[in-house]
């Protein structure tokens, strides 16, 4: 723990997955936290040292700190602090997808009223390109403060391992002068010595964006090699295995769903970036466009395995494994989970949709559209299994035995990762079916 002089409270708006991490991880090094927080049931349960959300480490790191370290409170103090870091979600309109920044509206307008002339802003938020200087930085102005200290110090972790890289990747910091950069940088080196500075807010806001819409990109060509194997007759984990296999060019990514907060989001932020500049890429687009397939082509291997069976759809219990929209490293977030989206198209069409997760709560569960259950306790009178997570433990649990004695059978079970294909590939008595497997085997005639 550093033991420097504090030199001033910092405020971190917002306590999410984001903003907690950063708040405990200021605290562990010495600096006075405040936690601002709307929710008042986060702020009830922090002020407990109780976290909301699953991040391995923070509720440990939460209930170690000294009660003055970190206090939560519903606004910022009316005497100066050091810094206010803005950690607020930014949303996408789910109709338009066009940017949704109420909630950094807020926040901004309400920052802007606890400013002095030697506070420093941070946005850790994601936002469009060109959001700081040409909204954050006029608001901050129009307030009185004639040269805000203001910088943009994206956050890159992935859920489940947020502490440990919090602290070893690289931290990117832009500000809209270089004071504020070097400011910024002070203020998060204690907990990301890890720094590159780049020259603009604008820097600083499309690495975030570009990564993710990265990211996107690749697990969207997987997902495309699948759709193309199954219409081909192939196997595309054969095809994807194969083509990886001691060939020295970057690897192909296994089809699986692209899920989660960012990468539902942040490409739809790029884009409309660069629309509003008059570029329209394409190929970020297209990611996008082949990822949100996904979901909707597990329902569609569910609702042809019932028919397959005889089995009315009306009349079907459906068990749906995994409800956050990642299995590994395990989370308790369902934002942008392929969950919601097999929720919303199966909920009122079958007779019972149960839903498990190892980590998501049995309430969340419920609010998803599930009705929440124990694996074993789902599994009875089943007729279908979706598993939309590759979770390791669903390996232990949804063993060949387990299901034959359970389920009713012949059984549908749809498994995005292929968690299972070692187990079930080859069952007579169940109807597997993975992602990327050909409905017709290569080889095999089509029927005139």
């Amino acid at each position: 723990m550093n033991t420097h002089n504090d030199p001033g409270p910092v405020a971190v708006v917002g306590l999410g997955y984001v903003g907690l991490t950063l708040a405990v991880s200021l605290a562990r090094e010495g600096t006075s936290v405040i936690g601002v927080e709307a929710d008042p049931a986060v702020r009830a349960a922090l002020a407990d040292r109780r976290p909301t959300l699953f991040e391995p480490g923070v509720g440990a790191l939460l209930a170690a700190l000294p009660a003055d370290r970190f206090t939560v409170t519903d606004r910022l103090p009316d005497t100066p602090v050091r810094a206010i870091v803005i950690c607020v979600g930014t949303a996408v309109d789910p109709r338009t997808h066009l940017p949704d920044l109420g909630h950094l509206t807020a926040a901004v307008d309400h920052v802007a009223t606890h400013l002095t002339e030697d506070t420093l802003v941070v946005l850790r938020s994601t936002v469009p390109v060109g959001t700081t200087r040409g909204f954050i930085l006029a608001r901050l102005r129009e307030r009185g403060v004639a040269r805000p200290l203001l910088a943009v110090c994206p956050e890159r972790t992935i859920q489940g391992r947020a502490l440990a890289e919090l602290a070893a990747l690289p931290q990117v910091i832009g500000g809209v002068d270089e004071r504020s950069a070097r400011r910024a940088a002070d203020l998060l080196a204690p907990v990301a010595p890890d720094q590159v500075l780049v020259s603009s807010v604008e820097a600083a806001e499309m690495v975030k964006l570009v990564c993710n819409a990265h990211t996107d990109l690749i697990y969207g060509f997987g997902n495309e090699v699948a759709l193309m194997a199954r219409s081909l007759g192939v196997d595309a984990s054969e095809v994807i295995d194969a083509a990886n296999l001691r060939y020295p060019r970057p690897d192909l990514s296994r089809p699986g769903f692209v899920g989660g907060s960012c990468l539902t989001k942040d490409p739809y932020l790029l884009m409309h970036a660069a629309r509003q500049a008059g570029y329209h890429p394409p190929m970020v687009a297209a990611a996008r466009t082949v990822n949100e397939r996904v979901p909707r082509l597990a329902v569609e291997q569910v609702l042809d395995g019932l028919a397959a069976a005889g089995r009315p759809v009306a009349e079907a219990r459906v068990l749906v494994c995994g409800i956050a929209y990642k299995g590994r490293p395990a989370t308790d977030d369902i934002r942008g989970s392929a969950s919601v989206e097999v929720a919303r198209a199966l909920r009122g069409r079958v007779a019972e949709l149960r839903g498990h997760d190892f980590v998501v709560a049995p309430e969340r569960i419920c609010r998803a559209g599930f009705s929440p259950v124990g694996v074993e306790e789902g599994l009875d009178g089943a007729d279908a299994v979706v598993l939309l997570v590759d979770h390791p433990g669903y390996r232990t649990v949804l063993g060949h035995p387990v299901l034959r004695e359970r389920m009713r059978l012949p059984s549908v079970v749809f498994d995005m990762w292929g968690v299972l294909a070692e187990d079930l590939a080859g069952a007579d008595d169940i109807d597997y079916r993975r992602l990327g497997v050909a409905e017709r085997p290569a080889g095999v005639p089509v029927p005139a």
